[in-house]
């Protein structure tokens, strides 16, 4: 635990899922700075990887004692920690849930987060229209978040295959799908070092892949290292992610990666604390069930029937 003391008798909190990743190094940013223009005490903690529910778990309970107001977090597992979150709420505490939807997504007071299942609709669109006829023949690889699938994870695994034109079965799951062009998924934990052991691994199965669809940018720049081992960094091979972080759009700009669809940490940090503080939550779309934060492709090779951005305008709102 880390905490930033300010005048006020107002603790809030933010729980992410590590310390390391910049995604949640923005976030923290954004809410720390929220915080000091609020007046507010801010507690802030992570797990020590990402899944790890049992420290997300603990650190609920240090603000329940703590006499917090309430708390944003980005959970690690989506069904495991709702017990804890629903503890915290009879305590009388609101959890603001960020990026990663609980599920059910309405355990929690609210959630602020990017479409996921658009982010991946997105660069799916985009690898499909990039490949043009040879995407029927296409082999693909994802490389997915944690075996536990957690929403963030299957909503952009399951909007990417939607997007490039997969039959994606169960909405809420991957591995079920019998399209052939899906080589394997791998699991990457969102990590650069894991996710090239991920591609290592996947390029024993599909020697011949073409797509490689990642969770993040992180494990978007394993995969590339593992595919130039090999000597595909030739342009042979399309990686698509998320997250728009700014390392992520200098790769697009390198062309490691091909496509990106960028979300705002900062922004959702930031509002999930003004809304504990005020204690007034934004319009919530019902259909939607959460607030969207948005999602913007970022590509220096737009295809026609795709919004995007280059990765100029790109750098302009990344983060990290």
């Amino acid at each position: 635990m880390a905490g930033t003391a300010y005048a006020q008798e107002v603790t809030v909190g933010l729980i992410t899922k590590t310390e390391t990743n910049p995604f949640f190094v923005k976030m923290r940013e954004g809410a720390e700075a929220k915080a000091k223009e609020l007046n507010l005490k801010l507690i802030t903690a992570a797990g020590k990887f990402d899944g790890d529910n049992d420290a997300q778990v603990a650190a609920i309970e240090n603000l329940i004692s703590a006499g917090a107001k309430g708390f944003a977090i980005v959970p690690s597992d989506s069904k495991a920690i709702v017990p804890t979150i629903q503890k915290a709420k009879d305590a009388g505490l609101m959890v603001i849930v960020l990026d990663t939807p609980l599920d059910p997504m309405d355990a929690a007071t609210a959630t602020f987060a990017t479409d996921n299942r658009k982010a991946g609709e997105l660069i799916g669109k985009w690898a499909a229209g990039t490949l043009g006829d040879k995407a029927k023949d296409a082999s693909i690889v994802l490389l997915d978040l944690a075996t536990n699938q957690p929403t963030v994870d299957y909503l952009r695994d399951q909007g990417f295959m939607a997007g490039f034109g997969i039959d994606v079965k169960d909405p809420n799951k991957y591995g079920d799908e019998t399209d052939p062009r899906i080589c394997t998924h791998e699991i990457s934990q969102g990590d650069q070092e894991k996710g090239r052991t991920a591609m290592e691994n996947a390029l024993q199965k599909c020697p011949n892949v073409n797509v490689v669809y990642t969770i993040n940018e992180p494990a978007a720049a394993g995969a590339w290292e593992a595919l130039k081992a090999v000597g595909k960094d030739d342009g042979s091979v399309l990686i698509v992610s998320v997250d728009g972080g700014c390392p992520g759009v200098a790769n697009v700009k390198a062309g490691i990666i091909g496509a990106t669809s960028q979300q705002y940490p900062l922004k959702m940090a930031s509002m999930a604390l003004e809304a504990i503080a005020t204690g007034k939550l934004p319009e919530i779309d019902p259909k939607m069930g959460f607030f969207d934060t948005g999602a913007t492709l970022v590509t220096d090779k737009p295809v026609a029937g795709v919004d995007s951005i280059d990765t100029a305008k790109g750098a302009e709102l990344c983060w990290g």
